[in-house]
């Protein structure tokens, strides 16, 4: 397994809706960890590069109603 991680910017304020959603995508198989920035503007996702690409991770978290913009 090799473990990458990316930046993302949120495109909205943090809410209960967005904390279901990054929940969603946390479960999706290839993501091993997604976490918020301190500031709670950003999101830090954790996955395996054997099973996904920085495409299909960004493609994940805008099905799953995460609001990202491109990598910070």
């Amino acid at each position: 397994m090799t473990k990458i991680q990316l930046q993302y910017h949120l495109t909205r304020p943090l809410d209960e809706k967005l904390l279901e959603s990054i929940s969603r995508a946390n479960s999706v198989y290839g993501i091993e960890r997604i976490t918020l920035a301190p500031a709670m503007d950003k999101l830090l996702v954790e996955y395996d590069a054997t099973r996904m690409n920085p495409s299909e991770v960004q493609s994940v978290l805008l099905r799953s109603g995460i609001p990202v913009d491109h990598r910070a």
